[in-house]
């Protein structure tokens, strides 16, 4: 594990060097980036303000590399910042993630205003390798073949002051054939339980009140340190920890999700009822294809036992459109379980090639046409069932925890916006009182959309956390410095339009 004294020492970072970091991907990614600025700000360097575009001394740009235009947007950005650099001497520009581990000297042979290449396994080295590169005046171009520190145990900047991400284990066993995550990202290494613990008990400490549990297949926790039963038991542990209100993970995969796990979610009061459960495809003989370990049969099972045992449980899923060979009745048996699951939200995607995975060479491969149609027709049914579940949640009395920056709209309509247990979004009536980000109002669903509820009657309770005092704390430190870097957290739950990509890192 490398220690921030191996990190550090090396690096002499002139005073005030400012830095933006732009990530792309799933939430991996967005942890990673948490990290990188956290190791930025101890070498010394200041976050950019808000909005800077580029115009900083360090620009990082944390990749991801599922999507099949993936590369093409990295260099756009690049060739966008190319002019910039020539005219602003000393600036600094650095590649990492995903798309760097796959095509590392490529970078800088594309485009070689680049200073600084680094991998998935290697983030922490982030610092040297840019001092590196201004003394040496030459690009530094470093990846690692295996993890040498978890994320987690290094500096942060975390973009929230309530919640907090917690990798668990990086990395992925399976070889899902229309995924080149696992080549990236390496085999599957778990974090000790107790680190673990550690780590959240110390976020707890520091005002955090909601954790997400992070792994590219996070249920298969424990595959290696030989225990079966790790994640189940990581999930008790979890409620047991004193001011800690709500923990979820994501993502878990089928093929590891067993009863054990259903039972702790049911049993522990501070997991959230809440499940993203990968699906990808309905029909056995594209799940096949595709390598998914299990089939329509084993995945309905599942949800009909996370139903007995969390009825009010939202559950979300992923699902690939036109893979190649899936015949027009490979695609109603994706529709039938859409219909027997009665997802609240599918991330939908349409498939396409990405070179290096082995769905990029079968035959076969679905025309344009035909998959934007299926597609239309699946988000079309999912729409529909997503408002007629959501409408059963109209009358109901919920717990929120405050959010910040959830309503795009709050400020005209002076309403606040929410995330209720099942994470779903509620904008609510602004109460009279004072409400904080991280602080819990309890309100009254009164209209429900296919995306979001409204609480348009009077809040019923608010209640004051540690959560919201370490928002306020932080808000008051920040104001007189520079706007912090934005690291585009995903809204989880709550899916922006839906997108046309391959499934990924996160969609396992």
């Amino acid at each position: 594990m490398t220690s921030s004294s191996d990190r550090s020492p090396a690096v002499d970072v002139p005073s005030s060097k400012t830095y933006e970091v732009r990530t792309y991907g799933c939430q991996m990614n967005v942890h990673d980036s948490e990290r990188l600025s956290g190791l930025l700000e101890e070498a010394g360097y200041v976050p950019a303000p808000e909005g800077s575009d580029g115009d900083a001394d360090v620009v990082v740009f944390n990749t991801c590399a599922v999507r099949e235009n993936a590369d093409n947007r990295l260099y756009g950005n690049l060739g966008r910042l190319a002019p910039r650099k020539a005219s602003r001497p000393g600036m600094q520009i650095a590649v990492g993630g995903c798309l760097a581990q796959k095509d590392r000297d490529t970078i800088v042979k594309k485009a070689p205003w680049v200073d600084v290449v680094f991998g998935t396994h290697n983030i922490g080295k982030l610092p040297i390798l840019l001092e590196r590169a201004r003394v040496q005046e030459e690009a530094q171009v470093e990846i690692a073949e295996s993890l040498e520190a978890f994320p987690s145990t290094l500096p942060t900047r975390r973009e929230s002051a309530y919640a907090a991400w917690v990798s668990i284990s990086v990395g992925c066993n399976n070889t899902c054939t229309f995924c080149i995550v696992p080549a990236l990202r390496g085999k599957e290494k778990d974090r000790r339980t107790g680190d673990i613990l550690a780590e959240i008990e110390t976020l707890v400490g520091e005002g955090v009140s909601e954790i997400t549990l992070l792994g590219q297949n996070v249920n298969a926790y424990g595959s290696d340190i030989g225990d079966r039963e790790a994640f189940s038991k990581l999930l008790r542990a979890c409620g047991a920890i004193e001011g800690l209100e709500r923990v979820r993970f994501t993502s878990p995969h089928p093929r590891d999700f067993t009863d054990d796990v259903i039972a702790a979610m049911a049993e522990t009061p501070n997991v959230m009822p809440q499940l993203h459960m990968p699906l990808q495809s309905g029909s056995d003989t594209v799940l096949k294809a595709m390598r998914r370990s299990y089939r329509q049969e084993r995945y309905l099972g599942i949800i009909e036992k996370v139903r007995a045992a969390i009825p009010h449980a939202a559950i979300t899923t992923d699902i690939i459109v036109g893979f190649p060979g899936e015949t027009e009745e490979d695609f109603e048996q994706t529709m039938h379980v859409v219909r027997e699951a009665r997802f609240t939200q599918a991330f939908t995607f349409q498939y396409s090639k990405r070179p290096g995975t082995p769905a990029a060479t079968m035959e076969n491969q679905i025309p344009k046409e035909v998959v934007q149609a299926r597609y239309e027709r699946l988000v079309a049914l999912q729409e529909e069932i997503s408002w007629e579940e959501n409408k059963k949640q109209v009358g109901r009395t919920l717990e929120l925890m405050v959010a910040e920056g959830e309503g795009r709209k709050d400020g005209a309509t002076h309403r606040l916006s929410g995330r209720a247990p099942d994470n779903r979004l509620v904008h609510f009536t602004k109460p009279d009182q004072e409400v904080r980000p991280g602080d819990v109002v309890t309100v009254e669903i009164t209209y429900a959309a296919p995306h979001h509820f409204l609480a348009e009657g009077a809040v019923l309770d608010v209640r004051r956390t540690r959560a919201g005092d370490a928002w306020e704390k932080r808000n008051a430190a920040e104001a007189a410095e520079p706007a912090g870097v934005m690291l585009g957290l995903p809204k989880i739950g709550v899916p922006e339009p839906l997108p046309v990509a391959t499934g990924g890192c996160a969609a396992h």
